[in-house]
């Protein structure tokens, strides 16, 4: 592949003051993603040239499909079922309810159906957060400690893991059990980014077990093969990207969402497509987002 056979566009201009947390529902053609700080759900449909906003009651990160007329949301203080159709929100499961100095971040299920799901501090506050293991009604604590949890995925088989504290900037790579998706292992270093430009966020594992992850700061999108090294690196158009994931019915395009959160007024001037959701055409060969088992 070569940066001829790549191009970036613009696939959402709605611009959100912290973009996170892009799922795709191959069934209805849908993807979905969140404005953390801004409260909303957004959805968009294949090629679509608009985009539906849907104002949340609280802030929310991450969204799994459960079927054809359920999702599950990650939200500030619990899982919650949305009825896909209306909207209907219900807590399912309280995160964390009774801090309320944390929220929901990053997170994606695993092939076993287990949903990995991280907390940090609303204000970034060091060490607040965790990730977490949900499945079946079931809820463990997997790693606590951690100020900024990223870059959750897993890898074809489900047998690997890999997951980062953003504010540490250490690509972790651990075993976990194919039929669980929980841990078999201590978590070991795949990737160093300490002391390189931009932070490690959001990250998707293809079907070769190439890892996609946006540096948040940088303005890209690497990939990094299964032993650890980076091997390519593409550039967005903004420099705040937060984290990307496969689209389309072939899963061949890449969609990564950003966020102008944090930039003073001369940045978002010198940076105007912050927030904004982008589009990826790289022959990328995907995989679907696992349905969460309830």
């Amino acid at each position: 592949m070569t940066d001829a056979d790549i191009s970036v566009a613009l696939y959402s201009d709605i611009a959100c003051r912290l973009g996170e947390g892009p799922t795709y529902d191959p069934a209805t053609d849908t993807a979905w993603w969140f404005d953390i700080e801004g409260r909303s759900l957004l959805e968009k449909r294949g090629d679509a040239a608009e985009t539906t906003v849907h104002p949340l009651p609280f802030m929310a990160s991450a969204l799994a499909v459960i079927d054809g007329e359920r999702q599950l949301i990650a939200a500030q203080d619990g899982l919650y079922i949305r009825e896909t159709a209306t909207g209907k929100l219900s807590l399912h499961r309280p995160l964390e309810a009774d801090n309320e100095a944390t929220r929901s971040n990053d997170g994606r299920v695993h092939p076993s159906g287990a949903l990995w799901i991280g907390t940090m501090g609303k204000a970034h506050e060091k060490g607040a957060g965790a990730i977490y293991w949900y499945r079946g009604g079931e809820l463990r604590t997997l790693y606590s400690n951690v100020s900024i949890p990223n870059a959750i995925c897993f890898s074809p088989d489900g047998r690997l893991a890999y997951f980062t504290d953003t504010a540490v900037n250490r690509l972790m790579r651990v075993a976990v059990d194919s039929q669980t998706g929980l841990p078999t292992g201590e978590p070991a270093l795949f990737f160093d980014q300490r002391g390189g430009k931009g932070g490690l966020d959001g990250a998707i594992c293809d079907a070769d077990g190439l890892i996609w992850n946006a540096r948040w700061g940088n303005g890209t999108v690497d990939a990094y093969s299964p032993d650890g090294t980076r091997i390519r690196t593409i550039a967005i158009d903004t420099r705040q990207v937060t984290c990307p994931c496969f689209v389309g019915p072939k899963l061949d395009r890449m969609i990564v969402t950003s966020a102008w959160s944090g930039l003073s007024e001369k940045s978002r001037m010198n940076d105007p497509n912050a927030g904004k959701t982008f589009l990826i055409d790289l022959a990328v060969r995907g995989r679907p987002e696992p349905k969460l088992l309830l």
